[in-house]
């Protein structure tokens, strides 16, 4: 009997071990779980939501405008940053009038609802790098206002993927 309880517990702890190991390996190289502090992708991401990101979206594609991305804030090398990517690499990018110009072009769809008519730029975006911005334009410290200006792809987290709380949605 002490026998077979020895072994169940020995199962029961290798089980508990490996979903561990799981869990950790998961959270290192797949999925990044983060709460964001601000209010500066309101009222796409709200400030307290809980999100999961995708660590492996970029392995073997390239961000997209578009993308909301956790990255290492260029200015001090550590803090984690969540913003949308606007400019890709070898773009100009410049806002004039509330109007978001790519290489010229007035942008169709700037991702958000809110008119910021403070003018920027024109920042060419280097190979490699990207140009972010929060969706809450007016209330946003981004790449407009950064000392250095772009985010290199190595500096990129992932994508993030959902909302899981306090309010589950896909996040776009």
């Amino acid at each position: 009997m002490k026998g077979k309880m020895r072994k169940e517990i020995f199962i029961d702890l290798t089980m508990v071990a490996i979903a561990l190991a799981i869990g950790m390996f998961l959270n290192k190289f797949v999925i990044a779980n983060a709460q964001v502090p601000s209010g500066s992708m309101e009222t796409t991401v709200m400030a307290g939501d809980r999100i999961f990101v995708n660590r492996l979206s970029y392995a073997f594609a390239e961000p997209k405008r578009g993308d909301i991305v956790t990255f290492i804030y260029p200015d001090d090398g550590e803090t984690l940053y969540l913003k949308r990517v606007m400019a890709l690499p070898g773009e100009t990018i410049q806002g004039k009038d509330g109007i978001i110009y790519i290489d010229g072009k007035a942008l169709e769809h700037d991702f958000t609802q809110e008119i910021s008519y403070d003018d920027f730029g024109p920042f060419h975006v280097p190979e490699d790098c990207y140009f972010m911005m929060g969706d809450n334009r007016n209330d946003s410290w981004d790449s407009r206002y950064w000392e250095h200006t772009f985010v290199e792809k190595e500096d990129i987290i992932g994508k993030a993927v959902f909302s899981y709380f306090p309010h589950p949605r896909v996040l776009e």
